[in-house]
């Protein structure tokens, strides 16, 4: 199926929609942040190209309405930019310890960044400090999903465990053990009971909330590699981007792969996202390539596919050990903690002129 390309030159990590407008950004490994209007009726323009970072840009999102972006990278600093005029509004030079691999929207005001190790901060936009901070893993943070219900959020990691971080208690709730391989995306599904990780074994694990000490189901017959990005396109379905390039409809309980829906030619799918009116799937490659699919084209020939059968919803048998405490990890004996309050090493003025 064709889809509108444009080519950013150089490897994109990350790709994120304007929450309102036809624009899309892109940070690319040589530190640089790219800005599109994009239609489907002309050529994607280029409206901004930025040097944002000393090192790659490996996280994008807009924020306050769109009016900024803010971006990440291995120099640790989390950059925000003003998209009218590119111009800096404020660089947070040591956000992090190590480098910011991920930077998530939680609520209007606040965002979440995750780094190389294993450090979770969640930034207050209103307060301008970074208002939690979770030493929650021991490699670094893949992902990140917030429950906006139970104000929690849930993060994977290369140590192959799942975090729960409990923003009301300031408290990491729980991990899940270790598998025994990286898990790379996450989402949550089922109407808020369900949590489904990507790993890098194309092995989609599926957690029960509540129960996160290990997962309930497995997904292994989806693909041979690894599951990169996951996007949730409704409570029953989610799209995977996985290492051979292969974007794929994939149904959960039951477990189905819907359909192909799209191909990087055998490169790796680094992040998927949606425009702001769902119009559009973005899909940023290894090819130097960020595509925009038509959504409507892309489900309708899937749609009795999806419909999934209410007897094939799952009947867990976690047992009874509901999660409190933080497992020991098996790969490490670093203590973990959590640091109540503003960051003492970070600014609290990050937001303050935004």
């Amino acid at each position: 199926m064709a889809a509108v390309e444009i080519d950013l030159g150089k490897l994109p990590f990350d790709i994120d929609f304007h929450p309102s407008d036809h624009l899309v950004a892109a940070g690319l490994i040589t530190g640089d942040l790219l800005l599109y209007r994009y239609n489907a009726d002309s050529p994607a323009q280029k409206l901004l190209e930025v040097k944002a970072h000393s090192e790659s840009c490996r996280t994008v999102r807009f924020i306050h309405e769109g009016r900024a972006i803010v971006t990440g990278s291995p120099d640790c600093s989390i950059l925000a930019t003003d998209i009218e005029t590119g111009s800096e509004i404020v660089r947070l030079e040591n956000s992090h310890g190590a480098a910011v691999n991920r930077i998530v929207n939680l609520t209007e005001s606040t965002i979440a960044s995750g780094d190389d190790e294993g450090c979770i901060k969640v930034w207050d936009t209103r307060q301008r400090s970074c208002s939690h901070s979770f030493n929650a893993h021991e490699e670094y943070i893949s992902d990140i999903t917030f429950a906006a219900d139970s104000m929690k959020l849930l993060a994977t990691s290369g140590d192959g465990s799942l975090s729960v971080c409990n923003l009301r208690s300031s408290k990491i709730q729980t991990r899940s053990e270790f598998s025994e391989e990286e898990l790379l995306s996450v989402v949550i599904m089922k109407n808020g009971r369900k949590v489904i990780c990507g790993t890098q074994s194309g092995t989609l694990l599926l957690y029960s909330w509540g129960f996160f000490k290990d997962c309930s189901d497995r997904f292994v017959d989806l693909s041979p590699n690894s599951i990169d990005a996951l996007l949730k396109l409704d409570e029953d379905r989610v799209i995977t981007g996985c290492e051979n390039g292969l974007i794929s409809l994939v149904g959960i309980l039951p477990n189905k792969i819907i359909q192909p829906i799209g191909e990087h030619s055998e490169y790796p799918v680094e992040r998927l996202a949606f425009s702001h009116d769902r119009k559009y799937l973005g899909s940023a490659s290894h090819d130097h390539l960020l595509k925009l699919w038509d959504l409507n084209e892309l489900v309708q020939d899937s749609e009795d596919g999806a419909k999934n059968d209410s007897s094939a919803e799952d009947s867990d048998n976690d047992g009874m050990d509901v999660d409190d405490n933080i497992p020991k990890s098996s790969k490490g004996s670093k203590k973990k903690n959590v640091n109540k309050g503003p960051d003492p090493g970070s600014s609290n003025n990050f937001f303050a002129e935004l």
